[in-house]
């Protein structure tokens, strides 16, 4: 394997970053647990506190398991609009170290620190120097990974973190430095779960042949590993043991695809609730794919019955689009040839074929500022200056879209 060049790779990680958002706005909850996500039965935490991480709430839970665990919490549904306006201002603050930023989420990003050096010091201090102006100017914290690729980095910022015990919450070390002299002391002390990609099935095929930390698999052979996982997967599962990334930082990615969707607290079998619900959820995906800077030529509309059984529709545009009436029109037609007696658990509607950057072929009444193009910006610039549910459009608002449903864009 190459050698490991410097520790020039940081993975920076807010602690709890949906929790410690609402905490910013509601000083009062500090020190309580504080779960953030669906708060309905039929909801699914997107973050806790680690006070709340005490009781053995963490993300991907369903919430009627969380208030069980941790009846004494606060559940608060969650923001997300909020939530982007605080990491829009978070990875500003990345770049002002290097543009070599690549955001993973809304809280987590690696930079590429190689040519901030001159300027701002040694990768350690660089991180510190984060972390210090984060809680000065946003009254947040980070966790801080530093190593030479991304793998590391990322593993470095996990041991980085605070760490919720049933005793308390113990503070983190806040940065991990990982050494290329001490990269693979500190990879192949880990267990073999830390690695990407090794799930519950490769860990129990790991476990039959002897591997439960990383040093264990590096001690593998890589036929055997071939013969046990394939030749892809086998041969993966040797270089992460052996620390080996090459993987760049890329400071931008166009997205793949975007989408919206919602479970609604209750099954609805309404055909003219579910319509308006496409309707607003077309609104908020034209909104977000103008902001990204991106048309979108495949519109899939995705349901969920109350039996778990999930159906996807999709149809290609006769022409790319970031405006909301034929992103809605288009998923309004794929409900209408869908059976919903039923009842509808969950609604989405998604954009594919995304065209970065390429504009939008108008027709010539739309063009040049015409009456598509104009309407988008001026609700684009209401809802960045008072928020996105200042204005929605005529016939969104329904029984499918009670207060408390949990939205995931």
């Amino acid at each position: 394997m190459p050698q490991l060049g410097a520790a020039n790779v940081l993975h920076v990680d807010m602690d709890a970053f949906f929790a410690a958002a609402e905490v910013l706005r509601r000083p009062e909850l500090a020190g309580r647990p504080v779960i953030v996500g669906g708060t309905g039965d039929r909801g699914v935490v997107a973050a806790a506190s680690y006070e709340a991480r005490r009781f053995g709430v963490d993300s991907a839970m369903p919430t009627r398991r969380a208030r069980s665990l941790c009846p004494g919490g606060v559940f608060l549904p969650a923001d997300h609009d909020y939530y982007r306006q605080l990491s829009g201002r978070i990875m500003e603050l990345f770049g002002r170290y290097t543009p070599l930023v690549e955001a993973l989420s809304l809280d987590e990003a690696f930079l590429d620190v190689t040519g901030a050096r001159r300027l701002f010091g040694a990768p350690a201090e660089i991180a510190g120097r984060i972390r210090a102006e984060l809680a000065r100017t946003e009254g947040l914290t980070c966790s801080v990974g530093v190593a030479p690729n991304k793998l590391l980095a990322k593993l470095a910022s996990e041991q980085a973190k605070p760490q919720a015990t049933p005793g308390g919450v113990r503070p983190g070390r806040g940065v991990v430095v990982v050494d290329p002299s001490e990269a693979l002391v500190f990879l192949h002390r880990l267990p073999v779960r830390s690695l990407p990609g090794v799930g519950p099935a490769t860990r129990r095929r790991l476990r039959d042949l002897g591997a439960g930390t990383v040093g264990e698999l590096a001690a593998l052979p890589t036929d055997t590993l071939i013969d046990a996982f394939g030749t892809a997967h086998g041969r993966r599962l040797a270089e992460l043991a052996a620390a080996h990334d090459p993987r760049p930082v890329v400071a931008w990615r166009a997205p793949k695809s975007l989408s919206s969707e919602v479970t609604f607290p209750h099954d609805i079998s309404d055909r003219s609730a579910l319509q308006a619900e496409a309707l607003r959820q077309a609104d908020a995906l034209a909104s977000r794919l103008r902001e990204a800077g991106c048309t979108a030529g495949t519109i899939v509309l995705k349901l969920r019955f109350g039996d778990f059984r999930t159906l996807t529709r999709s149809r290609s545009l006769a022409r790319a689009t970031a405006h909301a009436p034929y992103i809605a029109r288009a998923a309004r037609s794929l409900l209408e040839g869908l059976e919903v007696d039923a009842g509808v658990r969950l609604l989405g509607i998604g954009a594919g074929t995304l065209t970065v950057g390429g504009g939008e072929q108008l027709t010539l009444d739309e063009a040049a500022g015409g009456p598509a193009a104009a309407l988008g910006e001026a609700l684009d610039e209401l809802r960045a200056r008072f928020g996105s549910e200042v204005i929605t459009p005529a016939g969104a608002r329904s029984p499918a879209t009670p207060e408390g449903a949990e939205r995931a864009r």
